[in-house]
């Protein structure tokens, strides 16, 4: 791979790439969220202590979301450097 431009096999797996990394972390975001806020619904738990759970939750669910998308895309990014 050279500096020149990029294929339009290269733009394709890099379209991929990124469209698998937002789904992987929405669902993932979606997956930590809803540990914290089903066990919420099964204890019952009202007012203010459920409003920080959910928030809680909210903010672990972004973090890991955006982990995992940082994640995909660097290793996508170096394999790309490496000419796999």
């Amino acid at each position: 791979m050279g500096m020149g431009r990029e294929s339009r096999h290269e733009k394709d797996a890099m379209t991929v790439e990124i469209v698998f990394a937002l789904v992987t972390g929405v669902a993932l975001a979606a997956a930590v969220f809803a540990v914290p806020w089903a066990l919420a619904l099964a204890f019952g738990v009202t007012g203010s202590v459920k409003e920080g759970v959910l928030v809680g939750g909210a903010l672990l669910g972004a973090t890991a979301g955006v982990w995992r998308l940082v994640r995909v895309l660097r290793r996508f990014d170096a394999q790309r450097r490496m000419g796999r």
